[in-house]
C-alpha cells in the first residue's frame, strides 16, 4: 500500500499530477500553474467517482439499450453488472481491500434500509428477476456503496484534513439518530429538521483542508456536505428516469425528484462520513 493508503493506479495518478504541476511551477506564469491544479483536481475528482459513475451508465444503458425480451431480467443484469465492477476493481488493484470494507458497510446499511422503505411505499422498484430480497434488487446496496466509495477515494486522493474536528462519540451519536429517524418518522413525528440542526451545531467550526499539490483550499465542512448531497440528487433524477426505481408520485409519469430529498440525502452525509471515520481517523491539518 503506498502513503495516504493510495491504490497502485492512484499513486500513479497521485505522481504524474506532481509531476505536472511541478513543472507548471517551473516553466509557466502562476496563473497558468493555477490552472493545471485546477485541472488535476477535477481529473482526482472524475477518478474518484469512477465507481459511482459505472453505476450510472449502467442504469442509463439499461433504460436504453437493453431488449425487453432479454433472457435475463433488468435489474438481475444490472446486480450481475455491479458485481463485475466490483470485482474488476479488486482485481485490477483500482481499489484496496481496505476501501471495500467501507463499501461493504454502506452496502450492508443501504440495503437494510431499502428493505423498510419498500415495504411501507416510500418508493417501488417495477422489474422482475431473482436477485433480489423480497421488492428489493440486490444492485440498489451498490448505489449506496458509491457513496462509500467516493468518500473513501476523496479522503485518500487530496490527503483530506480537518480542523475542529467534533468528537467522534458525538458525531456516532447524531448519525444513529439520523438513521434511526429514516424508520421512525413513519409513526413518530418527523425529527430531521431538529438533526439537521444538529449537524450545523455539530460541523459549525469544521473545515476541511484538501491538498492537491502545492495548493490547500480550505472548504467548511457543510457546505462540503451540501455539494455531494446535490450531486447524489441529480444521480437520483437519473436513476428514477431511467425507470431503476420510482416514487410514488412518479407513478403516472416521470419528473424531477423534489428538492426536499436533498435533506434526505444531506443527514445521509453525516452517516456516510461516520462509517468513513471509523476506518479512516479524522485528521489535523
Amino acid at each position: 500500500m503506498h502513503p495516504r493508503g493510495l491504490t497502485p493506479v492512484e499513486a500513479r495518478i497521485d505522481r504524474a499530477a506532481r509531476r505536472l504541476l511541478d513543472r507548471s511551477g517551473q516553466r509557466r506564469s502562476e496563473a497558468r500553474r493555477r490552472w493545471v491544479e485546477f485541472l488535476v483536481f477535477g481529473a482526482k475528482q472524475a477518478w474518484a467517482c469512477v465507481f459511482g459513475g459505472a453505476l450510472i451508465v449502467l442504469i442509463l444503458l439499461s433504460r436504453l439499450v437493453y431488449p425487453a425480451d432479454a433472457p435475463i431480467a433488468r435489474d438481475d443484469a444490472l446486480t450481475i453488472a455491479a458485481v463485475l465492477v466490483q470485482v474488476l476493481m479488486l482485481a485490477f488493484r483500482l481499489e484496496s481491500w481496505r476501501e471495500f470494507r467501507v463499501i461493504l458497510l454502506f452496502h450492508v446499511v443501504g440495503t437494510v434500509m431499502e428493505l423498510f422503505k419498500t415495504d411501507v411505499g416510500s418508493w417501488t422498484y417495477d422489474g422482475e428477476g431473482l436477485l433480489r430480497i423480497g421488492g428489493v434488487p440486490l444492485f440498489s446496496g451498490f448505489m449506496y456503496a458509491a457513496i462509500g466509495s467516493y468518500l473513501v477515494r476523496v479522503h485518500n486522493l487530496f490527503d483530506l484534513r480537518f480542523a475542529h474536528y467534533p468528537r467522534r462519540w458525538l458525531t456516532a451519536l447524531v448519525a444513529g439518530g439520523i438513521y434511526v429517524n429514516f424508520f421512525s418518522h413513519h409513526w413518530l413525528p418527523d425529527a430531521r429538521w431538529v438533526l439537521l440542526a444538529l449537524v450545523v451545531l455539530l460541523y459549525a467550526r469544521t473545515v476541511m483542508h484538501v491538498r492537491i499539490h502545492e495548493t490547500v483550499l480550505q472548504m467548511p465542512v457543510l457546505v462540503a456536505f451540501g455539494l455531494v448531497a446535490l450531486f447524489i440528487w441529480i444521480a437520483e433524477n437519473v436513476g428514477t428516469w431511467a425507470g431503476a426505481w420510482r416514487y410514488p408520485s412518479q407513478l403516472d409519469g416521470w419528473h424531477l425528484v423534489g428538492p426536499e430529498k436533498f435533506v434526505s440525502w444531506y443527514l445521509l452525509m453525516l452517516i456516510s462520513v461516520v462509517l468513513v471515520t471509523w476506518v479512516y481517523r479524522p485528521r489535523a491539518p
